[in-house]
């Protein structure tokens, strides 16, 4: 049985162009972003993969770039659930700002912390531990059941929502997983064995 998972970042936003913190603001992907979204689809496609479930979040560009993806492989019929859950970090006061604007504002360390820490939040937002109490039970309960049963499981949702899961699957301490990068429209392939560890990975990047 192949216990398939597919995790993708969506594509460039409007908001990454702008440098400005997104978090849980609702904004689309730029013809960048769109152009990496289709290249995924094209990337997977050519591989011979085929899904038979799909998840992602309440916000547009995660949704978009499913869509694309799926598109591009020709599965825009598959069925799709989508969570808050599986949402990026709430940036709290930082949403909208400019990053070097709130640089100035509250000073290069602090936000470097805010934004690099695992449990410190920015004002009225969640650190990425929070992310991952919330991402997190979502895939236990959900998402890796589907793949564990050998549905091929795609996921299209978020930076730090997708750090979550990749604490996880590839084994991560606190530090490690905030060093972690991923980008923006890249597919990461992995293979799990029975006992829900990775058997193999695999990065479609160009």
């Amino acid at each position: 049985m192949e216990r398939l998972l597919v995790l993708v970042r969506h594509g460039q936003s409007e908001w990454n162009l702008k440098n400005l913190f997104t978090g849980w603001r609702d904004v689309d992907l730029t013809e960048q972003g769109v152009s990496e979204a289709k290249t995924a689809g094209k990337r997977l496609k050519e591989r011979g993969i085929k899904f038979d479930v799909a998840y992602t979040s309440a916000l547009k560009r995660a949704q978009r770039t499913l869509g694309l993806v799926l598109d591009e492989m020709g599965q825009s019929g598959l069925t799709i659930h989508k969570d808050l859950a599986l949402n990026e970090r709430d940036y709290g006061d930082l949403n909208g700002l400019n990053k070097d604007d709130a640089r100035k504002k509250w000073g290069e360390e602090q936000v470097h912390i805010w934004r690099r820490s695992y449990d410190t939040p920015p004002p009225g937002g969640e650190s990425l531990k929070d992310t991952v109490a919330r991402a997190l039970p979502y895939y236990v309960q959900y998402i890796l059941p589907s793949v564990l049963r050998g549905e091929r499981t795609l996921v299209a949702a978020h930076g730090n929502s997708l750090r979550a899961l990749i604490m996880v699957l590839e084994n991560h301490t606190q530090e490690s997983i905030i060093a972690r990068e991923l980008a923006t429209g890249v597919p990461i392939i992995y293979k799990l064995n029975a006992d829900a560890t990775v058997a193999e990975k695999l990065d479609l990047a160009s």
